[in-house]
């Protein structure tokens, strides 16, 4: 017994000298001109593979075919990803192809895995390939936006079809998303003030809004430059006039609440003088019930006045948030 005691003591020891020789005599070559042996290739990959399917929630998702859930991905994509993955018709570019290991390109990416497997991949990232995890934690609902272009791309999205998702706005970046013609999952800014607009650009900045689409977007204009994009963005052109309101539990909630459930009028109302507090008359459905889901499970975070919105929309059901965005698309 004492025998085996000391020979794994002394296997032990010599692992200890052989790790510590690796690690401080710069033993192991980390040149990616060299790459990753296949064995390394195949064990990783498997590993990755497995870990992916472990994890991956099994809820069903959202509806993948929603055209403006598509958009949505398909534009947040064009921005933060594309220069990795490239895009239908494409390759990426040589200093892309030169990382170990390689970035697939999309339309292969995309093959083995299922919506559930897109999103865990998408929300949480890979370690040791460049996959970044989405840049804040729970919004999922974001996330199923990628995943929704993704799930395109399965179905054979070709490179005409990317182009008329992704074609600019001629008012800018921006417009892409908000303008009149952008996807109702983005909120109408035209509607709003440059006050609230600017406060929105600094809470997505410092993180306290989170939001990885928007974390992502404001990176790309400095800080110095919100009031002006302010401005303009408050200026842009909206779409149509929305529908007729119905009436309905909507406007009973609107305009008197409930118990627990203030009345949404008595800060978001035609009286509302306060250029912090956004008008919600004409905003998109969508838009509105996505933002009243995550005021009620307490993932939006904002300006110094969000828990009073937080508290607000707290105790409100599924069916009265569906009620109430339609009821302000329509107003």
């Amino acid at each position: 017994m004492r025998l085996v005691l000391a020979t794994l003591a002394a296997v032990a020891a010599l692992a200890g000298i052989v790790g510590a020789a690796v690690v401080f005599l710069g033993l192991f070559d980390t040149s990616a001109r060299k790459g990753h042996w296949k064995i390394t290739d195949w064990a990783m990959h498997t590993t990755f593979e497995n870990a992916v399917a472990w994890r991956a929630d099994a809820d069903p998702p959202p509806d993948l075919d929603d055209p403006a859930l598509i958009e949505l991905g398909a534009r947040h994509y064009d921005s933060a990803c594309k220069m990795c993955h490239a895009v239908p018709g494409e390759q990426a570019s040589a200093t892309i192809a030169a990382m170990v290991p390689p970035p697939p390109p999309i339309t292969r990416a995309v093959q083995p895995w299922t919506p559930q497997e897109m999103h865990w991949i998408v929300d949480q990232g890979v370690k040791m390939t460049g996959m970044p995890a989405w840049p804040t934690a729970g919004r999922k609902d974001e996330v199923w936006a990628v995943v929704a272009f993704l799930a395109a791309i399965q179905r054979g999205m070709d490179a005409a079809g990317y182009a008329a998702l992704t074609a600019p706005a001629p008012q800018g970046y921006c417009a892409s998303c908000h303008g009149a013609q952008g996807t109702t999952r983005a909120p109408r800014l035209d509607i709003l003030t440059p006050e609230y607009i600017a406060d929105a650009l600094a809470a997505y900045r410092s993180g306290a809004r989170p939001s990885g689409i928007m974390a992502h977007a404001v990176a790309q204009i400095p800080p110095q430059r919100d009031s002006e994009l302010a401005r303009a963005l408050a200026a842009l052109p909206g779409p149509a006039d929305p529908q007729p309101k119905a009436p309905g539990i909507g406007e009973t909630l609107a305009g008197a609440g409930r118990k627990g459930v203030p009345a949404c009028l008595a800060c978001h109302g035609v009286s509302n003088e306060n250029p912090r507090i956004p008008r919600l008359d004409g905003q998109g459905a969508e838009y509105l019930r996505a933002q009243l889901f995550l005021w009620r499970d307490g993932h939006r975070g904002g300006a110094a006045r969000h828990p009073l919105m937080s508290a607000a929309a707290q105790d409100l059901t599924d069916a009265e948030i569906d009620a109430l965005a339609d009821y302000f698309a329509r107003k």
